[in-house]
Order: C-alpha cells, then structure tokens, then sequence
C-alpha cells in the first residue's frame, strides 16, 4: 500500500505524521521523503545512507556548426527554451522540458541530448523502517522529475509512506497521483481550512480516496471539523497541542517517546486506512 502524507500548506506536521506512522508500523515500512526541495526526514531518522544516485534529465545541445537557424526548433517549444540568437538556436537549459522533440524535428541533425544532473536520490535505513530521500539541486525548478525517482523506489510489497510535498502544486500532484490513499494534515485555523479546501479539491480531480488529520486539534476552533463533515471526509486522528511534541521536534527527535499513547493513535489509524 502507498500511503501519501500531504497538506494544503506548510507547517501543519505532515513530517510529523508521516514519521510516526513509519515508526509504528508494526510491519516492514518504506519511507519516501518525496519532498525534494526541502527534506527533513533524515534529521529525525538519522539513517545510515548505503546508496547515492545522481538524477539527471537530457537537454538538446546545438552543434552551431549544423545548425542553419530554420526556427522549427524554437517553434515547436512550448517551454520557451529555445530562442535564435544571430541566425543560431540557442538552448537555456533551465527552461527545457526534456521533451526531446526538438532534436527530433530538426532537419540538419544539428541537436543532440545530454544528461543534466538536476538532483539526486539516497537510500538507506533507520532500524527497521527503510528510507528514501531525495534532493533537487539549489536553483533547478524541476522538482517532479526528482519526486518520480524517489517513487521509483517505492516497496512492492508491504507499506510505503511518502512525505509529500506541502501545497497544490505540480510537485504535490506527483507525489501523490497513484497513492491507495492520501492523509491530509491539516490544523484547526483559517489558513488551515482554506488550504485544505484546496487540497481537498486536488485529490478529488485525481480520484484519490483521502481522510484527515488535525493536528493541535485544541489550538484554533471547530470549523475544519465542522467543514469534514459537511463535505463526508473522515477525520482519522486529532492531535493535540503539547509543548513536549514541539519540544522533541525542535531537537530533531521522535514525539513518540514523550507522548504515551500517541503511538497506539497511530497504530489505530493504520489499520483504518489500511482496511
């Protein structure tokens, strides 16, 4: 089963969530840190990394040499990454797709593709929960490029939980596009409510089954319960707001030491979504 962890925004304790899953599990557990422009995991987990992998995207090259300026190139990409500069083509590769349609088209034979790295990937472990990370490289916008070879790795068998993204965006929608079902981490404030309205709306256009959870469940008021059971969404686990949580999280350390009970709250939301 791949169960995804997202949210509307940040900063709601989807880290969190996901992380005491893993380690509640009672079975083997993957977890994938698909959040690639800011992951996190491994500071809690602190695995012992046994396999680095570079991500890499190909991106046309010019031979200026072949090139005669004819613009099929330039006007077949839709991203805008090419442009002709004094009668050449030229490539901003920060733009390119990787469509590889330009080199296709070209009638001189006068694009090729190269590899970029834009990224990598990390496998490794934590006692009995196997993790993935991956991390896209500063100034690359490209994030689902990286999340889709972090999913790569996704167990076969067993459960894998991915950290997804926060937000709507692409890299979210990549992240969470094929799980069995989505946990939406939401808190109990505005922002909260109408972030996971969005999100809420995301994984409904995707057909995903989804269910939530409220974390500092006693900090705001009842409008996101409220707004969960006019919309049927089932709310699975209210966490609530404890100093201790937020005390261990600040030393990179699990909650689940300092919160009795919290652990068998998880272990129950497992088997829930699991059935």
């Amino acid at each position: 089963m791949k169960l995804a962890i997202a949210s509307g925004k940040g900063g709601t304790g989807k880290t969190t969530v996901a992380l005491c899953l893993a380690l509640s599990a009672d079975g083997p557990v993957r977890l994938l840190d698909c959040d690639v422009e800011e992951p996190n995991c491994h500071l809690f987990l602190k695995p012992q990394i046994r396999q680095y992998d570079a991500v890499t995207l190909p991106v046309p090259m010019v031979d200026a040499a072949k090139c005669d300026g004819c613009g099929e190139c330039r006007r077949l990409c839709q991203s805008n990454a090419i442009a002709l500069l004094k009668g050449k083509a030229v490539v901003f590769p920060e733009l390119c797709h990787s469509c590889g349609g330009c080199a296709k088209i070209c009638p001189t034979g006068a694009i090729h593709e190269v590899e970029r790295e834009i990224g990598f990937v990390e496998q490794g472990a934590s006692n009995s929960v196997e993790f993935v990370t991956g991390s896209l490289n500063v100034g690359q916008p490209v994030a689902p490029a990286v999340i889709r070879a972090v999913k790569r790795h996704a167990a076969s068998t067993g459960l894998t939980i991915l950290d997804c993204p926060p937000g709507t965006s692409c890299a979210m929608v990549a992240s969470v596009r094929d799980a069995d079902h989505v946990l939406l981490v939401t808190e109990p404030t505005p922002f909260g409510l109408h972030d996971l309205k969005l999100a809420v709306a995301t994984v409904r256009e995707l057909g995903r089954s989804f269910s939530v959870v409220i974390n500092r469940a006693d900090a705001g008021d009842g409008r996101v319960v409220e707004y969960c059971r006019t919309e049927s969404i089932p709310v699975r686990l209210q966490i609530p707001e404890d100093r201790r949580i937020a005390e261990a999280y600040s030393r990179g350390e699990s909650v689940l030491p300092v919160t009795p009970g919290l652990r068998e709250d998880f272990r129950q939301l497992l088997a829930e979504v699991t059935r």
